[in-house]
């Protein structure tokens, strides 16, 4: 795979319900924002820049030789955020960003190279994103996993919180579709910046309003998304105090894939 040249930007916001000072939450010794940013490092991108809300964030990252951008605090989205850091940062046009979310500590490497190529791969699409097979029937029915269905060529023919697809003949309730396989829609992106640049102008759509899913604009206003399918989901996040410790004891030395 030849990936094309690509910047990783990572929004950070420092105000977090369930988790309040998220980034700079201490993971083997490094605030997790950093972490994050060393992950997107290995993956070969060109720059990686943290777009933060808070002078906290910024300093952090500056002390570890992060490159940081200090955006608004009042965005409502992280597009809006990666679209201000495109500007402060002179990303326009093709040059291609690769949305990284703070909280992913653990996000293979590999897997943000490979969302990166598919712009390179698909020259009609202004964004690329992630999937991988659900293979359980609670995922499958729960609105909390959006789902993705793909036409021919890989692209996203339609995100969805229900069942996706719904198989009309199915044998049993537990019964999952075998072909199309559901796929679970990972929220890892990659951009054209010209494109994430005007995003935040374009209107919303009205199956964004009822899904509560902001890639529906995009299909909705006639542009075009690549899917790449992993085999596997990459580990999961932080979003809670549970999930901070789950991954603070993955990380700690000795064990497999943590920090020399």
């Amino acid at each position: 795979m030849n990936t094309p040249a690509f910047t990783v930007l990572i929004p950070a916001r420092l105000a977090s319900t369930r988790l309040p000072g998220k980034p700079l939450a201490d993971l083997a010794g490094l605030p997790m924002v950093v972490r994050v940013a060393r992950q997107a490092e290995r993956a070969g991108a060109k720059r990686v820049v943290v777009a933060a809300d808070d002078a906290q964030v910024v300093q952090a990252c500056e002390h570890h030789g992060v490159q940081a951008v200090m955006t608004r605090a009042d965005h409502i989205s992280g597009s809006d955020r990666l679209a201000e850091a495109c500007t402060l940062l002179g990303l326009d046009g093709p040059d291609i960003v690769v949305n990284l979310q703070g909280d992913e500590p653990l996000m293979p490497p590999a897997l943000l190279a490979r969302c990166a190529a598919l712009l390179d791969e698909h020259t009609d699409c202004v964004m690329g994103t992630v999937a991988h097979p659900i293979g359980d029937v609670a995922d499958y029915r729960n609105p909390n996993v959006v789902k993705v269905v793909l036409d021919a060529r890989g692209r996203a023919l339609l995100f969805s919180r229900a069942c996706l697809p719904m198989w009309r003949d199915a044998p049993s309730p537990d019964a999952l579709p075998p072909d199309p396989k559901p796929l679970r829609h990972l929220g890892l992106y990659a951009y054209r910046a010209g494109f994430l640049r005007g995003f935040p102008g374009l209107a919303a759509a009205p199956l964004e309003r009822v899904e509560a899913l902001e890639q529906l604009r995009v299909l909705w206003h006639g542009q075009r998304i690549a899917v790449h399918v992993a085999d596997e989901a990459p580990a999961a996040g932080v979003d809670t105090p549970e999930d901070l410790a789950r991954v603070r004891a993955l990380l700690q030395p000795g064990r497999e894939g943590s920090p020399a």
